[in-house]
């Protein structure tokens, strides 16, 4: 179980091999300084790809150390994005974090079926949380990338989750398919998907997590509702992941756990060949940083993998 964001840090601190991150488009002031924060915590050695003399300036004024990082000049966004392809299929980044590019130009290089590095059909983002009022980190899938994903889309973002929860250590994660009922109600889309999903977990299409859905916020969250309405489930106040119908209620979910709820975020595209750092320009410093610290931890892990299978 990992408690807080605090518990990442602590496995990146074990980590014995240098990891390693492309930042595309690395001339952006925003980018620049959660970047510098990251290479004075340690975290990730960075490869940062755009206008050499912009980039020279931003790390001055964010007293970033030249001898830390690595800087590749690139002619434009695409060309950065292009080399930051290169060098995930050669194996010597561990991920890719979006600078001062557009969010769809840079989707759509890395997703290109022939320059590109996606993995699978279906990329999700998954935004981890760290909440005053939970026992533990949690996350949420989808947030951002997938708008009003199909059955087959929720379970292959389902399977994204899991998957980084198990390089982060936790084998078996507690996936809470959310509805606004506890009961299959074909008036409510989200309810029959839920249902659906269930069975496919029994039937073993969706291997190594314990799913229930549908299932509503609170009982997914908080034992103690639970138990008063009589519901039982492992699941139950006990979730680790947390599955929406659309991106609406995720981004309506995760904004108003922290911005009225006290809650940290930090998000990971996944489903490409590393993962993709893909965080808004109006967020905070500190959940760059830790966008940056999860990436890389999974990331290298992911990596690691490969070399064994290999």
């Amino acid at each position: 179980m990992i408690k807080n964001f605090e518990d990442i840090k602590l496995l990146l601190g074990n980590g014995k091999t240098e990891r390693r991150i492309a930042v595309v488009a690395a001339n952006d002031e925003h980018t620049i300084e959660a970047v510098a924060l990251s290479v004075r915590g340690g975290l990730a050695r960075p490869v940062l790809l755009g206008e050499t003399a912009e980039i020279k300036t931003l790390l001055e004024k964010y007293e970033c150390p030249l001898g830390m990082v690595e800087i590749i000049p690139a002619a434009g966004t695409e060309e950065a994005a292009l080399l930051a392809a290169g060098m995930v299929k050669e194996g010597t980044v561990n991920c890719i974090m979006k600078g001062g590019i557009e969010t769809g130009s840079f989707m759509r290089v890395l997703v290109n079926r022939e320059t590109g590095i996606r993995k699978r059909d279906t990329m999700s983002l998954l935004a981890f949380m760290e909440s005053p009022y939970y026992h533990k980190v949690f996350a949420i899938t989808d947030v951002g990338l997938l708008t009003y994903p199909s059955l087959d889309q929720k379970q292959q973002a389902i399977k994204n989750a899991v998957e980084a929860f198990s390089l982060l250590g936790i084998k078996t994660p507690k996936v809470a398919v959310l509805a606004a009922v506890e009961k299959v109600n074909p008036k409510m889309p989200g309810s029959v998907d839920a249902g659906e999903l269930k069975e496919r977990a029994g039937t073993g299409e969706i291997p190594g997590c314990i799913l229930e859905g549908p299932i509503s916020y609170d009982l997914a969250m908080e034992k103690g509702a639970a138990e008063i309405k009589n519901y039982e489930s492992p699941v139950a106040g006990d979730a680790d992941i947390l599955v929406v119908s659309n991106i609406t209620a995720g981004n309506i979910l995760a904004k108003a756990l922290t911005t009225t709820g006290g809650a940290k975020t930090c998000g990971v595209v996944l489903g490409a060949m590393v993962p993709l750092i893909l965080t808004s320009r109006s967020a905070t410093v500190d959940d760059k940083y830790m966008s940056i610290a999860l990436s890389v931890l999974i990331g290298s892990a992911q990596q690691a993998g490969n070399h064994e299978k290999a």
